[in-house]
């Protein structure tokens, strides 16, 4: 006890005797703040970009557009993004992948022909590769 009364007194020296308190917006991160700070970061780094409007982590990455305008948006020298076609998926995929691991040493986690199998891509498959790409950019 005598221990933390002297840690005590040594901490309030330096906040000039005052305790300090905790922020009272001060949250604790969960899933969902965390997964709702990664589709906000999504969000605002493809705003502007064409054929993407992202609101979830799989019906909004189906096409493979938000895929490439993330890349791009770090990339912009891997492709010309005006070029690409929302219905060419698995040209979208391959694009965004492979720029991505090339440019960003981002591992490859999703397999081009795995996501244009599905109508929408699972959405933990999605939100792991872009965890993994926010973590490394």
């Amino acid at each position: 006890r005598k221990m933390f009364t002297a840690m005590d007194n040594s901490s309030n020296k330096s906040t000039g005797g005052k305790k300090v308190g905790r922020s009272p917006t001060f949250v604790v991160p969960n899933a969902n703040n965390v997964k709702q700070m990664l589709l906000k970061w999504c969000q605002a780094k493809t705003r502007g970009y064409d054929h993407v409007d992202i609101n979830n982590f799989s019906g909004s990455w189906a096409s493979g557009m938000a895929f490439c305008a993330l890349v791009h948006n770090f990339f912009p020298e891997a492709y010309d993004y005006s070029t690409l076609d929302p219905k060419a998926r698995a040209k979208n995929f391959t694009l965004a992948f492979d720029a991505a691991e090339r440019l960003g040493e981002i591992p490859p986690l999703l397999d081009p022909e795995d996501m244009i199998r599905m109508a929408e891509p699972d959405w933990k498959c999605v939100y792991t590769y872009i965890m993994e790409f926010y973590k490394r950019i």
